[in-house]
């Protein structure tokens, strides 16, 4: 990534995170079995409660939590909270961008290991792109947010990030790229990121969920 400035010039951007609540059964069923609902619903959790510390530690001038679902306890301050619209992702996260002005960062509850230095993101470019280990994207940014550039991109798919960086460069937009992380979506990668970023929350979940009720060969999907 090329273009970090100071945290004075990231004061006036807008930082979006879109997710579920951690409810069982609703959250993570990627990861049942081998974790429990329950377990999968902490992890996700504890996800969350990851993504939005470092978002809480970044420079903004708001914070945004776009949620299906209630509020919790994992909520801390200085957020505001809008609930989702309904329909496919694509339609979501257009709704998240269309509620907001000026430069907008968003990001999704699933990459725990995410910190406040990754989302300094340049704001003299259009837009920023964070590709995801998938085949996806954890992170879209826009110095000016149009609903138009994500609205009709297939979501779920092995070239869903490949498409949406397609869609920013079409529209004549400068983009910086962010680092490639893993979001969390099966065990394997639970482990894998619970590996990378000990000292998270996720981290500190899994490492109890794994030692009290999975086998770890089955936790890091060596089983």
């Amino acid at each position: 990534m090329t273009g970090r400035t100071g945290p004075s010039a990231l004061r006036h951007r807008t930082l979006v995170v879109i997710a579920k609540e951690p409810l069982p059964g609703r959250v993570k069923t990627r990861l049942t079995p081998p974790f429990s609902p329950t377990g999968a619903a902490a992890l996700a959790e504890a996800a969350l409660t990851d993504t939005l510390a470092a978002v809480a530690a970044a420079p903004a001038r708001r914070r945004v939590l776009v949620l299906a679902g209630r509020p919790g306890p994992w909520l801390p301050a200085g957020f505001e909270v809008a609930a989702q619209v309904e329909g496919g992702l694509d339609e979501r996260i257009a709704a998240a961008l269309a509620a907001v002005d000026g430069p907008v960062l968003l990001v999704g509850m699933d990459t725990p290991q995410l910190t406040p230095d990754l989302l300094a993101a340049d704001p003299a470019r259009d837009a920023w792109f964070g590709p995801a280990e998938d085949g996806g994207f954890w992170a879209l940014g826009l110095a000016r947010p149009d609903p138009e550039l994500v609205r009709g991109v297939p979501m779920s798919l092995a070239d869903t990030g490949a498409r949406q960086l397609d869609r920013l460069r079409g529209a004549g937009l400068d983009v910086g790229l962010l680092p490639p992380l893993l979001d969390v979506d099966t065990a394997a990668d639970a482990a894998e990121v619970a590996t990378a970023a000990p000292g998270t929350r996720f981290a500190a979940t899994w490492r109890g969920l794994v030692g009290t009720a999975v086998p770890a060969a089955v936790a890091t999907g060596a089983a």
